[in-house]
């Protein structure tokens, strides 16, 4: 019998290292060890969702045994550990492909896709992720997170924390990222655990929405929408789908008040598209202004703007830009 066990699981992590990934994998005892996970080869970001549904039998690791099965009443606590480069954009247990921006994570046990609420217990942090793999597989650990989704509870640096970690139900299988946002945002919200799934259903819109936005001028480290007076308010015209073909989108990801914060957003958004970043003046002093693109097309537009909410900024929302015809000539 040949099962993909994962991105997560191809290699047993035996070893804990501060500056990387805390569940780096060692082949040795690994039954599945030297097959590899698929790859994605496609450019730009791989996709989100596509996998299936996914229990499984009983199955066993470096001499232990796992049951995966239906838990509705999962509460735990335990360490987690997480992973990311050496996996990054491989193919996951249940036929999804990890990316490590993305709030994902996972489990020994729990049924693929799910969600899941996790605590860090060390500074009180915490995350609803899609768990859509395999592991760990290292001792007491109970988890393992994408690196995204240790950053988001603080311990990305340290490696491994303590946390705790409860099932919500089962995650829809072809989310484009905006179903996970709405999760987050109703655990914002305070809303209880077995209501979130509804109240996110509800939350999320398919209908994409794009505000109109500026013409492109200079910004301070790269071209820059032109500065608006009120910089963080909805633009008041918004458009349908079919638009124009002589348009460019942004993703605004949001407004921050301390230049560190915005420097390394601008950093970690590189490898989606082009950054800008605009300085405003603020009620209390200057304010930077970051977008992502320009795109030119609204798929791509969309991609993007999926990933910056995986950063954890579900405010973040497209903008829509026309060229001046005489730019195009």
């Amino acid at each position: 019998m040949r099962k993909l066990l994962s991105v997560s699981c191809i290699l047993l992590a035996v070893s804990l290292t501060i500056s990387g990934c805390s569940s780096r994998r060692s082949a040795s005892n690994d039954p599945f060890a030297g097959t590899g996970s698929p790859y994605y080869k496609g450019k730009g970001p791989v996709p989100m969702g596509g996998g299936h549904y996914q229990l499984g039998d009983p199955y066993q690791v470096a001499g232990r045994w796992f049951t995966p099965k239906e838990q509705p009443n999962y509460d735990k606590t335990g360490p987690a550990s997480w992973y990311g480069e050496a996996f990054n954009r491989r193919m996951t247990s249940n036929g999804e492909w990890f990316d490590m921006s993305r709030l994902t994570a996972a489990h020994p046990t729990l049924p693929l896709p799910c969600y899941a609420k996790v605590t860090n217990l060390s500074n009180g942090a915490a995350v609803i992720v899609r768990i859509n793999d395999r592991g760990p597989f290292v001792g007491t650990r109970v988890i393992d997170l994408s690196k995204q989704s240790a950053s988001a509870l603080g311990y990305q640096r340290k490696g491994t924390t303590t946390v705790r970690v409860q099932y919500i139900g089962p995650a829809p299988l072809n989310d484009n990222g905006s179903h996970l946002v709405a999760m987050n945002r109703e655990l914002e919200n305070g809303t209880p655990l077995r209501q979130m799934i509804a109240a996110a259903n509800n939350d999320r819109s398919d209908n994409i929405q794009v505000a109109e936005a500026e013409p492109v001028q200079q910004g301070i480290y790269d071209e820059e929408p032109a500065q608006q007076e009120n910089y963080d308010a909805e633009p008041d015209q918004v458009v349908e789908q079919s638009v124009p073909s002589a348009v460019n989108y942004f993703v605004q990801a949001g407004v921050f008040a301390d230049p560190d914060n915005a420097e390394r957003l601008r950093l970690e958004f590189v490898n989606i598209g082009p950054v800008q970043v605009a300085e405003l003046m603020g009620n209390d002093g200057p304010v930077y202004r970051m977008r992502v693109g320009p795109f030119d097309n609204l798929d791509d537009a969309q991609i993007a703007l999926n990933q910056v909410h995986g950063y954890g900024l579900p405010d973040a929302h497209l903008l829509e830009s026309h060229i001046q015809q005489a730019s195009l000539q």
